[in-house]
This record gives C-alpha cells, sequence and structure tokens, in this order.
C-alpha cells in the first residue's frame, strides 16, 4: 500500500500542471482589444508565477513579447524574444526524452513546445523590432536564421505547414534593403510557391520605374486575435477510446502492450469522461486598412492569415493527443482495478476497501487528465500590408482602420515620418478589437 500512496502523492503533484486560464487569457485580450499593450504586457508579468511556472517560460516569453512590441517596447520585447528563441533550438533536443510523461501524466506535464508557425513569426517579430529601432543589419540577421529554418522545415516535413509565405516574403524585403539581391531573389520565390501552396493570393505591388528617385514606406498592419485554445469535456464509450489508442500516429508510436493486455482482460468499464482542446474564435471588427498620405489613399492586402494556422496546427496534433489520451486512460483503469485487487488479497473477503481504491485511483486519474490549451494567445488574427513609393521628406500617414463592410472605424496616425530617397521605412501596427 505504501507503493499505491508513493504514486498518488506523485499523481497530486502532477496534477498541479495546469495552463494560462481562459478568463486570464480574455483579460489580456480585453486590454490589448483597448490598446493598452503595455498593461497587457504588465498583466502577463504579474501572472508569471501563478499561470506558466518554470515549465511554461518560453510560453510566458512568447506572449509577453508581443505584448511588448505592439506598446513599442522593441529592446525589451526583443530581450525576451532572444531568450525564446534559444529555449526553441534547445527544447528541440529534449521532446523526445519528454514524451514518456506525456504519455503518462498528462500533455502538461512537458514543456511548452512552440508550434513551427510560432517559431517563423519570432524571426518576424525581432526582425520588426530591429527596424523600428534603424537596426537593418540585425534585421537581416533575423531574416537569414528565418529562411534558414524554413528551408529546413520543408526538407523535413511533406505535409501541412511546411512553409510561411509571409515570413519568406518579409525576409526578401530585409534582404533588399541590406544587398543582398541574391538572397531576396530567393525568399521571393520562396513566398510565391508558399502562397500558391497554401492556397492564398499572392500580393502584388506596382514598383514604379525610377524608385531611386522615390522612398518606400511598407506599413504592416495586424488586425484581430487569434482563436483562443479551450478545454471540452466529452463522454466516450469504452470501444471508441480503444480505437484511438490502436491507431498509431506519428508522434506517439504505436500501441502500448498494457493496452492490449487490458482488452484481453476485459478490464473497461462502460465509458470514460475526457478533456481535449477546442478553438474558441474572438471578435473582433477592425478587419482591414486603408493608407492615406497626402490626401492620397493605398489599399493593404492580406498577407498572412494566422488564424488559418492555429487550427492547422491543432488539427495536425490532435491525432497524437487522441493516442495519447486513450494510452493513459486503459493505464489508469488498469491501474484501479489493480488496486482493487490489491486490496482485496490484503483484506480477504471484505472487499469494500478494494471497490474504495479503485474509486480512489479513478478519481486521481480524473484529474490529472487535462486538456493542453497552451498556445502563443497574443498574436493577431492576419497580418495586412501596402507599399507605397512617395516623393522623400516628412510625411504624416495614417491608417484608416475599417471593419469587413469597408467603414472606417478609427484612424491611426504614423507622425513625422523620415522617408529618405532611394530608400525605406518599415511601419507596424497592430488593432486588436
Amino acid at each position: 500500500m505504501k507503493k499505491a500512496l508513493l504514486v498518488m502523492c506523485g499523481v497530486l503533484l502532477c496534477s498541479a500542471c495546469g495552463a494560462p486560464s481562459l478568463r486570464y487569457k480574455y483579460e489580456v485580450n480585453e486590454l490589448a482589444a483597448q490598446g493598452k499593450f503595455e498593461r497587457a504586457a504588465n498583466l502577463v508579468e504579474s501572472k508569471r508565477k501563478h499561470m506558466y511556472g518554470k515549465r511554461d517560460t518560453l510560453l510566458y516569453e512568447l506572449d509577453r513579447a508581443s505584448l511588448l512590441h505592439d506598446a513599442g517596447q522593441y529592446t525589451q520585447s526583443d530581450s525576451l524574444l532572444a531568450d525564446a528563441q534559444a529555449r526553441i533550438s534547445d527544447s528541440y533536443t529534449k521532446s523526445v526524452s519528454a514524451s514518456a510523461s506525456r504519455v503518462l501524466i498528462n500533455d502538461l506535464a512537458t514543456p511548452y513546445y512552440a508550434a513551427d508557425y510560432e517559431t517563423a513569426l519570432t524571426f518576424f517579430y525581432r526582425a520588426m523590432n530591429f527596424l523600428n529601432q534603424k537596426d537593418v543589419s540585425s534585421a537581416g540577421v533575423e531574416a537569414r536564421k528565418a529562411v534558414f529554418f524554413l528551408d529546413h522545415l520543408r526538407g523535413e516535413k511533406k505535409k501541412g505547414y511546411t512553409d510561411d509565405p509571409f515570413v519568406q516574403y518579409m525576409a526578401s524585403l530585409i534582404f533588399e534593403s541590406t544587398g543582398d539581391v541574391s538572397d531576396a531573389r530567393i525568399a521571393r520565390q520562396n513566398a510565391l510557391n508558399a502562397y500558391q501552396k497554401r492556397g492564398w493570393t499572392a500580393p502584388h505591388f506596382a514598383v514604379p520605374n525610377h524608385p531611386e528617385n522615390l522612398g518606400e514606406v511598407i506599413i504592416v498592419h495586424s488586425v484581430g486575435q487569434v482563436p483562443l485554445k479551450k478545454s471540452q469535456t466529452i463522454q466516450l464509450a469504452w470501444h471508441r477510446i480503444l480505437s484511438f489508442a490502436n491507431t498509431p500516429v506519428e508522434d506517439a508510436g504505436t500501441v502500448s502492450p498494457e493496452v492490449q493486455n487490458a482488452i484481453s482482460a476485459g478490464l473497461m468499464g462502460s465509458a470514460i469522461t475526457v478533456a481535449y482542446p477546442v478553438l474558441e474564435t474572438q471578435p473582433y471588427y477592425i478587419t482591414s486598412s486603408t493608407v492615406q498620405i497626402a490626401g492620397k489613399r493605398y489599399a493593404m492586402q492580406p498577407m498572412s492569415y494566422v488564424s488559418e494556422l492555429v487550427t492547422q496546427d491543432l488539427e495536425e496534433k490532435l491525432p497524437g493527443m487522441w493516442f495519447r489520451i486513450a494510452t493513459r486512460a486503459v493505464l489508469r483503469r488498469v491501474a484501479a482495478v489493480q488496486a482493487r485487487h490489491a486490496m482485496e488479497r490484503d483484506r480477504g473477503k471484505d472487499n469494500s476497501f478494494g471497490w474504495l481504491a479503485e474509486m480512489v485511483v479513478d478519481v486521481f486519474g480524473a484529474a490529472v487528465e487535462k486538456a493542453d490549451t497552451r498556445q502563443w494567445f497574443t498574436l493577431p488574427a492576419s497580418i495586412y500590408m501596402s507599399r507605397v513609393f512617395i516623393e522623400p521628406g516628412t510625411q504624416d500617414i495614417q491608417l484608416l482602420l475599417q471593419d469587413r463592410h469597408g467603414n472606417v472605424l478609427g484612424t491611426h496616425t504614423f507622425e513625422d515620418i523620415q522617408v529618405p530617397r532611394g530608400g525605406r521605412v518599415f511601419l507596424h501596427y497592430r488593432s486588436a478589437y
């Protein structure tokens, strides 16, 4: 019995593994919707221990870094993103060894591993941090890291998220700004290929015959909020659970011997309650914008649908999640029955203690099983861009913020922007309402 108690204590400790709550995400998003990005970043900082903990330091860094960027605190944002990229690189060497705890306890028992689209966007945010500080050289380093990562991804994966057209396009612009014409051409072609593969409309920006006589303003507008992961509870019959456990998936391996033994021994009941993540769309009203300079208007073009990437990533991961959920369910049912049998052997004919032991193990198992709802939730839903060639000099550049019907709901003005002759200025604005 001592061993059983130790196991239960371990289960209790593991049940403390959690994810940032949906209510907390709502609070952060509400501040972002009000344009209070610094306050939202401060809220993330104040909830660091309670909502993230040491296991999810990477997630904390990502959530806070994008908010600091949107608040114009580029140095602080970049510091967090630099640490986040180091953790992402380090996590690849540890993910295999951590897989056992994901199967035996729950998916929250391991540190947060960034999705591939999230990794790609760290390069975009760092590059924009540098560009806002007029450090084109450092932005070029991030662009090079981005294309290297995406090249590796294309070679490693055959389906799903294998490239990022927007990040590739941004890299091509940055390479042009640093004078790396050949790299710019390759990245631009990769971007166009990726747009076609994803079924997104590739952007087309008109470039004048003699752009060296003009200045170029590149405006990036991030809109909305990505769908939030939340926990969904459902009761499934055991035969349905076993079908998941018997379906091998790439990241989970094959069905365990314990599962096969449990099936043949007939240890299962009629049904079990499980939790899994689903997405909840977040409402927002500003869906696009138009650029206005000196009374002339320029259209913005869609560059990335981040919400679609979030959905695709969850769809890719769900088979592995269901495999682990099913395997854990069977292992815990086996443990509960074994606990009852052990107690019955100890207590003889009085089997009431045996059923009590079985119930306790079942309760502990239910307490541990939690849906993994972790995500970089402070990202925008979509990203738009405009490339405008104008006379060099000091300009006020205005964004007309529009709803899906084209109605102007607000404005944002970039004041006193110095547009160099033959050069570029990069601007980024986030609306989250």
